[in-house]
């Protein structure tokens, strides 16, 4: 999405002053509905993706995620500049109409909130208009746990250590199969799963045979634990793989960009 210079500049003013935004147009509404917003009508929490414009780049890609207790955490990446992933979190608050939602901390940004949808906004409130405006609008992503990038972060309550790869998995729609690594090794192999009861199982997992100077023992765990566990916990982009009611035996962040 590479973007006419002039309207990347456009682009900048809508997000900074409300440039190209429609007049008069605000995230609050004149008498507010309090029984019927997007704060208790709509299934908002999760994570959208889109790419924003940008004035020097082809775009940049965002993820935002939203939880129930009022927590966001976003991942950008400037296309065409270079790979790094600019992470952040912290509190939203909501305004009075129930549709807006406002970053207060270290990097403020409104969004207004619709059906799986989020509108990045100008930070007065305004929207953009014309032929950007719907370059300005995340898109919310599947609430399942298949197809997506789990980043390995916690194994039988300890913290996985810093390795140069980081274990993960993806639990492909297609086949039952799952794909990973283990901290050393690629691995492959079979799941079933039943979203309604939150039950997973492994079959078979094979790996490659590399012997590596870190990363065996993590490994080693990894698949005891893929062996071992029975059923999941799903909240957002946070996954636990557990054994019956036992304390949670993994834990996992989905990673959107990479």
């Amino acid at each position: 999405m590479k973007l006419h210079p002039v309207l990347a500049l456009i682009a900048v003013a809508a997000l900074t002053t409300g440039g190209c935004a429609m007049p008069g147009d605000t995230s609050g509404a004149a008498n507010p509905d309090p029984a019927h917003n997007a704060r208790n009508s709509l299934d908002w929490a999760g994570a959208y993706r889109g790419v924003l414009p940008c004035a020097d780049c082809p775009g940049i890609e965002t993820v935002v995620i939203l939880a129930d207790d009022g927590t966001y955490r976003t991942q950008t990446k400037y296309l065409s500049k270079n790979d790094e992933v600019l992470s952040d979190e912290g509190r939203f608050t909501w305004n009075e109409a129930g549709n807006t939602i406002t970053f207060s901390d270290r990097k403020p940004a409104r969004y207004f909130v619709g059906e799986n949808r989020l509108t990045r906004l100008a930070l007065d409130g305004s929207r953009t208009t014309g032929p950007l405006a719907e370059h300005y609008v995340l898109t919310k992503l599947s609430d399942r746990v298949i197809e997506k990038y789990w980043k390995l972060v916690e194994l039988r309550g300890q913290p996985v250590p810093a390795l140069d790869r980081e274990p993960h998995l993806i639990l492909k729609a297609k086949g039952g199969r799952v794909n990973g690594f283990g901290g050393c090794n690629g691995f492959t192999g079979s799941y079933t799963l039943d979203d309604a009861a939150s039950r997973i199982r492994f079959g078979q997992i094979i790996s490659t045979m590399m012997a590596c100077p870190m990363g065996m023992e993590v490994e080693k765990a990894f698949h005891e634990v893929l062996r071992t566990v029975d059923n999941y916990s799903l909240n957002g982009d946070r996954l636990t793989l557990n054994r019956a009611r036992m304390a949670p035996l993994a834990r996992f962040e989905a990673v959107y960009l990479r």
